[in-house]
């Protein structure tokens, strides 16, 4: 089984943070409306950015197995807040591909990659998380 790690650290005297693994960086922070500099991602953000990434990487990922050539991808995701606690509602994502083949080919491509897709996968599953 493959594992993944990344750490994050705050800045000094501040509530913007550093996310990293490896070589690679982002910032983190809250808006500035609930505290924050607003200078990076805040949480829920980076949850549908991972959501839309994983999809678009694995559209690839399939394609290269059916040998198909992607010209473009695109993913729209969204998500309501609430609840107590408060936790992600409505998660939904939309996807346009562009690529050199027939529009039920693109159309079987995104729903196997659906069905496959790792991260989507993690939470439509339940993934345990444990501090």
């Amino acid at each position: 089984m493959a594992q993944t790690s990344v750490r994050v650290r705050t800045v000094q005297d501040a509530c913007v943070a550093v996310g990293w693994t490896g070589h690679r960086t982002l910032t983190i922070d809250r808006p500035e409306q609930a505290g924050g500099m607003g200078l990076g991602f805040n949480g829920g953000e980076l949850l549908l950015l991972a959501i839309g990434g994983c999809y678009c990487n694995d559209i690839f990922r399939e394609a290269a197995k059916l040998g198909m050539v992607i010209k473009s991808v695109q993913v729209d995701v969204q998500a309501d807040w609430g609840g107590d606690p408060v936790r992600a509602q409505n998660v939904t994502y939309s996807t346009r591909i562009e690529a050199e083949v027939s529009e039920a080919d693109i159309l079987a491509l995104i729903e196997q990659t659906d069905r496959v897709a790792e991260i989507p996968n993690s939470l439509r599953l339940g993934t345990p998380v444990v501090l």
